[in-house]
């Protein structure tokens, strides 16, 4: 039919536990709905694709007869994709691992021609002899496609009955032998491309699953994909908000307050490490420049919270050790035949004791105020 019975996409209940190389894993089912669909956008199409193949680990991409040029295309995103992580040097962490490649070709006949000659042929280029634009593109697509050849597979199912508007009323024993036999292959070859979801570089445990659907569908909710950059830039946000928790941990380091100095020191400390995180971890070869301004602008926030915690603090300390400093001049004051060198003894122990404890951006301001109290109360005493 032209209007699709499954809307979206539909997750099979409950999960296959499989053993995959000694680990039990368990494995979910998703069933897209159909292209071209009566009604529906082609921006729609385009965002359940990027969601299937985000998600998946084995994308198996359904065909009737044969292969078209509108099926090469729709894998640009794919390919999009394939360049901004899949062609990174192995052993780094990256968004997620590509998804391998299943073209499901569900025909009758072949000519000869095995389905993965099928399928390569029509990946090789086209002859672009007059400098065709379109055909440029196409090509494009075709040799983005190469960085996925490693995980291609092709395979072909024959129709399962002649009478193909009753197959939702017929057993498997009505249906052809050679559909069964080779629907059975191909749940092998699927098994045997199973492998389990690894985003950021460690394998994703269920709950880690739900979390990583809920960043892309609120990517898809507010129409950020299917723009590779878009996507790249959800994916790095994870990075900078780890970037700053970084830059939060070794700042808190400090211990305020501290002088101007030695708070620059710790935050050009801090920052060098973040962004080297942050250069280590990003995702995208040409769109982490966002996500880098992004970092650069929260760390600039941050650092003006900590410069304004730190003058807080400073004053706070500053204030406590000069009112000490102040009561002992006034206590100095009101002696009977204060001598100077008394005098003199008692505010430079206290000039000490405020030396060595205020510290900070404060201690300046504080210091001009210690000196007018040091005059104002030797004046005092002097006149007595």
């Amino acid at each position: 039919m032209r209007d699709t019975k499954t809307k979206g996409i539909w997750v099979w209940g409950t999960p296959v536990e499989v053993d995959i190389d000694g680990s039990i894993v368990s494995v979910l089912y998703l069933d897209t709905e159909g292209f071209e669909s009566v009604g529906k956008s082609n921006v729609y199409d385009d965002r359940i694709f990027a969601l299937a193949t985000v998600l998946s680990s084995v994308l198996i991409y359904n065909l009737p007869e044969t292969i078209r040029e509108a099926d090469i295309s729709r894998l640009s995103f794919a390919v999009e994709i394939a360049e901004e992580f899949y062609g990174r040097v192995k052993g780094q962490d990256v968004a997620f691992e590509p998804a391998k490649l299943l073209w499901l070709i569900q025909r009758d006949f072949l000519q000869g021609k095995s389905v993965q000659q099928m399928v390569d042929e029509a990946l090789q280029r086209v002859p672009n002899n007059n400098g065709d634009k379109s055909i440029d593109e196409i090509n494009q697509i075709r040799d983005s496609l190469a960085v996925m050849g490693d995980n291609s597979t092709a395979f072909s199912l024959p129709q399962p009955h002649l009478q193909r508007t009753q197959l939702c009323d017929l057993d498997d024993k009505e249906l052809d032998p050679l559909y069964l036999k080779r629907r059975d292959q191909l749940k092998q070859i699927v098994s045997s491309m199973i492998k389990p979801k690894v985003v950021q570089g460690r394998t994703l445990n269920g709950k880690e699953f739900v979390s990583f659907l809920g960043q892309i569908v609120e990517a898809l909710n507010k129409g950020e994909i299917p723009s590779t950059g878009s996507l790249v830039e959800v994916f790095n946000k994870a990075i900078v908000e780890r970037c700053l928790k970084l830059y939060n941990e070794r700042m808190g380091r400090a211990g305020l307050p501290v002088s101007v100095d030695k708070l620059q020191q710790f935050h050009d400390l801090a920052k060098d490490e973040a962004r080297s995180l942050f250069d280590k971890q990003h995702f995208g070869k040409h769109h982490a420049a966002q996500s880098t301004s992004k970092l650069d602008e929260e760390i600039k926030k941050v650092f003006r919270n900590f410069g304004q915690a730190n003058e807080y603090q400073s004053s706070k300390l500053c204030e406590a050790r000069f009112s000490e400093c102040e009561d002992k001049m006034e206590h100095l004051q009101v002696l009977k035949l204060p001598s100077m060198a008394k005098f003199d003894a008692g505010f430079l122990l206290c000039n000490q004791s405020f030396e060595m404890d205020c510290i900070g951006p404060a201690k300046e301001s504080y210091q001009r105020r210690m000196s007018k109290v040091y005059l104002f109360s030797l004046k005092k005493c002097k006149l007595r």
